[in-house]
Parts: structure tokens; C-alpha cells; sequence
């Protein structure tokens, strides 16, 4: 008889032993391969969305799930949206027609950033209402742009500002933190920010500093145009030392032969840098090509002082023409020549797809003056093949690297930047795939100071991306560079889908996020 009881205890103590822990959610996603956008080794593991949240993140066999939508995410990888540092997706995102944002969506983009480069809309306010109102298909964090607001205190003088000006710049600064902003972005190589001086920078970056933002910056010379490349990054530093305040620098690169290599120097720096106490990273796209405005790739700043008018004016007086056009030639073979200057966008769409070397021949003009032909049609941007595979492989394998597109229209970067990089640069052993999606991530959030996102933890926003590793990557290139990037089974924004089997069901869950 004791035998006999203690028999059932133990029936009973393993039954209990087996009861499974009732758990009702809105998603479940099963059978993945999850990275958590911080570890180097995946897990397959089940997770559970509630809301807008990650409500489970385990491998299930405790749980009985209740739920209307199952996931089953087989021979196929989960991670953590993709989170973008460095976008023009704002010139989309104001459109109802284009706010879905589907070129970065399809890339496993769920957060864009957007004010990069020194140039912002304003004010914030308006325009993260303007986004509530309509509707957005990724999350969208702001910059202020140092350039934006020099304009609107200074316009486009090309000369130093005085006290007051830069009380005033301070001011706005302030108002734009205050609205949300998560940092201040410079572009010192364009007008009109690269009209200020460092110290012009420093002071603005302290109000950034006081409202826990970063300094996200395109240094004032990529190459050898003005100061030169390692001069740029030690101006980077020192604002960043001086107004102790975290320093991103965008799309990191050596760009013209002049500089080339000059990347182990540069890490050099960095590091020394940070081993002092600066907070320093970057972002990089995986290309050779940089993009930018014609003018604002070959013309001398000085020479666009008060803006486009302005510049022609300067160019039809005899006693400037020939410098300038002697600055322009000097630039396009900074560029590596006007054969290798590709138009990918032109309000004249005759330009499109020619490089100015083509266009110059079929004008019967030099390539310099060919430029200002372009320039009195309308704005030009082109494309430039003028970066080396080394500096790009050596600033990838960096740590502090992540990645970003600086997607704008006409370069293929807008719609194949993430996939590209792992297609040719993750399946090619460069880069492990997990260092791949952490600097995609996690990395990225911290860098930014965006909370919640970037991890595949419980307690964490929804932000999750599954995508087939045999067949995701790129489709965008030079000649068509407005092609889908292919791959991408789900996107889960803020809790909901927003990709389902590979299609966009239309749905505009992003979020304006603010600086906390």
C-alpha cells in the first residue's frame, strides 16, 4: 500500500511537473533562426509580440500560446529591424503618396534618421506632425541640421558669425532639441555650413550636449578638397572634446585616389581618441561610389557664396571665370575624372545616366565648362567611382562602425544598401553575419541613444525582420537604381506587420521618435 501511494505522488508530481504556462499573443514567430542584434551565435528560439512589444523570447517549451497569427520562420533569419543613421528618406516621408517608405523597408529598415548632412526640415514640430497626420511606414528620429539653422540666422554668407548670430543659432538649436531632435548634424563640406568655423560648431554642440544629444557630422573635407581628410577627422575630435559630447562621423570614407589608404591612419586617430575619453563612432555604405550634388561635388564654395545666382554671377565676370573653371577641373579629377561623374539625377532627364564626360562631348565643351551648362538646367547629382575597396573592407571591419545608406534618390544605396552589404560583403566571409546585423542594430541604437530598440528582448518595441539568407540582396543598381531589394519575408513595426510573405500589405505602423 505505501508503495502504491507513493507511486501516485509521483504521477501527480509529474503531471504538474509537465503543466505548461498559458500565454495569449498577438504574433508568434516560430522555428527562426534568431540573432538578438547583441550575441554572435544565433539560437532558434520562439518569440511572442503583445502589443507593440517583444512579450517572449525563448524556446517555448514551457509556453501553450494562444494566437491568431503564427509565423513559421523555417530555414529563414530573425532578427532585430535594421535601424538607419543617416537617410534623406524626409524628401519621401513629407509625401502621402511615398511616406510608406518602401526602397528602406524592403531593406529590413524599420527606423530611418533623418536631418543628416547640416540640413533639416524646420521646424521639427511642423513637420513630426505633418508625419502623425499622414502617416509613416518606418519609425523616423530627427537631427537639426547645423546648416538648416546658420540659413535661417545668416542666409548663405560665407563669413564668420558675430556673438549675436550665434546666441541666436543657439536659441534654435534649443527650440529643436526641444522638439525632439536627438542630436545636431553638419555637413561642413556644403554651403552654408562649411561657412562656419570650428568654434562656430563647438558652441552649437554644447546646447546639444546640455539635452544629452549627438553630434552627427559630414566632415569638412573627405579627400584633399579644402583642409584635407586627416585634418577634417582631428577637427571632428576636437569639437567633440571641447563640447563633450558624443561624435558620430557619417558616411566614412577616403575619397579620390589622392587619400586613398589613408584609412589605417584614420583608425589610428579614432582610437587614440576614444582610449582619451572621446565618444567616437561612424557609419559607412557599402559602395564605391559616393553621391552628392553636382555643385556641390566640383564647384568651389567660395564661388556659390549667396547661393545659385550668385555663383553665375561670379562665373560671367572675366576676372573670376577662369579660376573658378580652374577650381571646378581640379575637383572633377578629385572625383577621378569627369569620365567617371555619373548624372543619376537631373531635372534636365537628358543628363540622366551619362557621365559629364559624354555630356561635355556632346556639348563640344570641356568638362568643366560643360558643368555650369548642367548647373543653368537645373540641379544635377551625380555619382562618383572614386573610393578603394581597401579603405571600404578596413572601415567595415572596425567595431564602431555601423552601417547606413545616405540614401538618396538616383544612387542605388536608397533601396539596396543593408542587402547589398550583406550579399557581397557578409557572403563573402568579410564580415561575420552577426557583426552584420549587431552593427544594424543594437550598435546603432545605442549610437543614436534611441531606447527599446536594436534587441530581440523582452520589454523591447516589436521591431523584427525575418528574411531568407539565400536570397536576400540588392537589386538596385547605377542604371536602374530604383529597384526593390528582394529577400525580405516579414517586417513587424511597432508590433504589427507591415511585410507579409514578401509583400507590403500597405499598412503605415512607423512612429516619430523623440529624444527621451
Amino acid at each position: 500500500m505505501k508503495h502504491k501511494i507513493i507511486i501516485l505522488l509521483t504521477l501527480l508530481l509529474g503531471l504538474g511537473a509537465c503543466k505548461k504556462n498559458r500565454m495569449e499573443v498577438d504574433i508568434l514567430i516560430e522555428n527562426g533562426t534568431v540573432y538578438n542584434g547583441v550575441d554572435s551565435i544565433p539560437n532558434m528560439l520562439t518569440i511572442g509580440v503583445v502589443g507593440d512589444k517583444i512579450a517572449y523570447v525563448g524556446n517555448g517549451k514551457e509556453m501553450d500560446f494562444s494566437t491568431q497569427k503564427i509565423i513559421d520562420a523555417e530555414g529563414l533569419i530573425v532578427s532585430p529591424g535594421f535601424i538607419d543613421p543617416h537617410t534623406h528618406a524626409d524628401r519621401d516621408l513629407k509625401s502621402p503618396k511615398e511616406s510608406h517608405n518602401k526602397p528602406f523597408l524592403f531593406q529590413g529598415v524599420t527606423t530611418v534618421v533623418v536631418g543628416n548632412d547640416g540640413s533639416s526640415d524646420y521646424p521639427l514640430v511642423e513637420y513630426e506632425q505633418l508625419y502623425q497626420k499622414h502617416g509613416i511606414g518606418t519609425n523616423v528620429a530627427f537631427l537639426v541640421g547645423q546648416g538648416t539653422i546658420r540659413e535661417k540666422v545668416m542666409g548663405n554668407s560665407d563669413r564668420e558669425a558675430t556673438d549675436v548670430e550665434i546666441l541666436k543659432m543657439m536659441e534654435l538649436v534649443q527650440q529643436e532639441m526641444d522638439a525632439g531632435a536627438i542630436g545636431m548634424s553638419t555637413g561642413l563640406f556644403y554651403a552654408p555650413g562649411s561657412y562656419a568655423n570650428t568654434d562656430e560648431v563647438i558652441a552649437l554642440a554644447k546646447v546639444v550636449r546640455q539635452n544629452g544629444g549627438i553630434y552627427d557630422t559630414h566632415l569638412r573635407d573627405e579627400g584633399a578638397y579644402s583642409i584635407g581628410l586627416v585634418a577634417a577627422v582631428q577637427e571632428a575630435m576636437e569639437i567633440g572634446e571641447k563640447a563633450n559630447l558624443p561624435i558620430h562621423i557619417s558616411h566614412i570614407k577616403c575619397l579620390g585616389k589622392q587619400v586613398w589608404k589613408q584609412s589605417d591612419s584614420l583608425i589610428t586617430i579614432i582610437e587614440e581618441a576614444q582610449k582619451r575619453g572621446v565618444e567616437v563612432t561612424a557609419n559607412q555604405y557599402p559602395y564605391e561610389a559616393s553621391a552628392t550634388g553636382l555643385k556641390a561635388a566640383v564647384v568651389p564654395r567660395w564661388a556659390e557664396s549667396g547661393g545659385k545666382d550668385s555663383l553665375f554671377i561670379r562665373y560671367r565676370d572675366k576676372s573670376l571665370k577662369l579660376r573658378i573653371l580652374r577650381e571646378v577641373e581640379d575637383n572633377i579629377e578629385q572625383r577621378g575624372g569627369a569620365d567617371n561623374l555619373l548624372i543619376v539625377n537631373a531635372e534636365h532627364k537628358g543628363f540622366e545616366g551619362k557621365t559629364l564626360q559624354e555630356i561635355a562631348k556632346d556639348m563640344g565643351l570641356d568638362a568643366n565648362e560643360a558643368v555650369f551648362e548642367i548647373l543653368a538646367k537645373g540641379h544635377a547629382r551625380v555619382a562618383s567611382f572614386s573610393m578603394s575597396p581597401y579603405d571600404i573592407q578596413n572601415f567595415m571591419q572596425q567595431r564602431w562602425v555601423v552601417t547606413s545608406s545616405d540614401g538618396n534618390t538616383g544612387h542605388p544605396r536608397k533601396y539596396g544598401t543593408f542587402p547589398r552589404k550583406y550579399r557581397e560583403y557578409v557572403k563573402n566571409g568579410v564580415i561575420p553575419l552577426a557583426d552584420f546585423i549587431n552593427g544594424s542594430t543594437s550598435r546603432t541604437a545605442d549610437i543614436l541613444g534611441i531606447p527599446q530598440r536594436g534587441i530581440m528582448q523582452e520589454g523591447y518595441y516589436a521591431d523584427i525582420i525575418i528574411f531568407d539568407p539565400e536570397t536576400f540582396g540588392d537589386k538596385a543598381d547605377y542604371q536602374d537604381p530604383f529597384q526593390l531589394s528582394e529577400g525580405l519575408r516579414y517586417s513587424i513595426i511597432n508590433g504589427k506587420l507591415s511585410v507579409e510573405n514578401g509583400t507590403y500589405n500597405g499598412q503605415l505602423n512607423g512612429r516619430t521618435l523623440k529624444k527621451e
